[in-house]
């Protein structure tokens, strides 16, 4: 037995389950939150308690150093040196990684290297690295990447159509992202269908970041996400795929620069920008609703324009992975909004429903359980599952199989 360290570090947040592997046991999980504003949150959960400190964490460093001490004032471990391995989740591994990889000097270059693509992400996960290996350093460290799930592309389905030297001496081309928790997601599906020979499923990662993949017999054949994890559907602040032709307009009209203007598609954009109320889908769904009492109409004219533009984007994915995979077995929704947003899965399915034969159980799609959860009906000729997503077992194991720990 060994006691395994997952990391799964975000733009603002540093998620972490502690696992005793290889039973996959968790010892304790948490998160540390709204890293970089003025007052940050770390959420730690252990022999069945919770708690929740509020306080101030300027960066990955500050929410290392919060669990590390934690984890030993609390006596969850006696000494951090319990801790045999540390697997870090990264967003971007670019061409490089098909699969996790053990770290060392060459593997964190090639992560910062990458970093000008998933700017957001991958150089927090190296500050999240150091910070581990500086308190830990007997651990073991290894990398899962986001876009290795993705690498089974056809060339046809990751290229652009853009001069072909932009491919070959510059490495534009899609990767996509979440590609830890497809995997994870489309095995456990495949599982519900009773693994069969052959399988297409079509995953919906639907959190504050978004993505869906279309997967044939266990392998990614394309996902919505691109160069970047900007592209593909709407999301929390995030525009998604927009026409090009839309960023130097607003250059111009503006008075901003490019990176302005990104910062905008990244930020501003998504259901915050389109509903004016958040980038959160409860806070919408709270405001459509009128949940409080207190929406005006304009808001929930403009919660209502953001669902089912939403709804519709997604939709629009779903059906197109259908015809690449010339059908579909079964659809998996998963991450925050997935796992959570009832009335979003419904107007979703509702724009599929007539051309794909499928329909939910509108008692089961309302219905809160823990773990997979069949939300179709008897009718429907695509089986639909909410399945939680666990990002942080994926990493756990890979970091246990590559670095061969008993």
């Amino acid at each position: 037995m060994a006691k395994v360290m997952a990391v799964n570090a975000g733009s603002s947040s540093l998620k972490f389950q502690l696992f005793e592997m290889p039973e996959e046991t968790v010892i304790t999980s948490g998160v540390v939150e709204r890293i970089g504003q003025e007052m940050g949150s770390f959420t730690i959960k252990y022999n069945g308690e919770k708690k929740v400190m509020e306080q101030p964490v300027p960066n990955h460093k500050v929410a290392v150093d919060l669990l590390l001490e934690a984890l030993v004032s609390l006596h969850i471990v006696n000494q951090l040196s319990e801790i045999s391995a540390v697997g870090h989740r990264i967003v971007q591994g670019g061409p490089y990684f098909n699969d996790s990889a053990i770290v060392d000097d060459d593997v964190v270059a090639k992560v910062e290297e990458l970093a000008e693509l998933a700017p957001l992400h991958n150089p927090a996960h190296l500050v999240g690295y150091r910070a581990f290996k500086e308190a830990l350093p007997n651990a073991g460290e290894v990398f899962t990447f986001d876009t290795a799930f993705h690498q089974s592309m056809d060339e046809e389905r990751y290229l652009y159509p853009l001069p072909y030297e932009y491919y070959t001496d510059l490495k534009v081309r899609k990767y996509g992202a979440h590609g830890t928790s497809h995997k994870y997601v489309s095995e456990q599906l495949i599982q519900l269908l009773g693994n069969p020979k052959h399988s297409r499923v079509i995953v919906c990662h639907l959190g504050n970041g978004a993505s869906l993949s279309a997967v044939q017999d266990g392998k990614c054949v394309d996902t919505s996400m691109g160069f970047t994890p900007l592209a593909g559907v709407m999301m929390g602040g995030r525009c998604g795929s927009v026409d090009p032709s839309i960023m130097p307009y607003l250059c111009k009209k503006l008075n901003k620069t490019p990176d302005e203007i990104l910062d905008i598609y990244n930020h501003e954009s998504g259901m915050k920008g389109v509903s004016g109320i958040s980038s959160d889908s409860r806070d919408i769904e709270n405001a459509l609703f009128n949940k409080d009492g207190k929406s005006t109409p304009e808001q929930i004219d403009r919660a209502l324009k953001t669902s089912l533009l939403y709804a519709r984007i997604v939709s629009k994915y779903i059906g197109a992975y259908y015809t690449e995979l010339g059908g579909c077995d079964a659809i998996a929704f998963t991450a925050g909004v997935g796992e959570n947003a009832a009335y979003l899965r419904r107007l979703i399915i509702d724009n599929c429903s007539r051309a794909l034969s499928v329909f939910l159980d509108e008692e089961e799609n309302n219905r809160r359980v823990d773990g997979n959860h069949l939300i179709s009906n008897e009718f429907s000729k695509i089986e639909v599952y909410v399945i939680p997503t666990n990002e942080e077992v994926m990493i756990a194991r890979d970091t246990v199989r590559l670095l061969n720990i008993r």
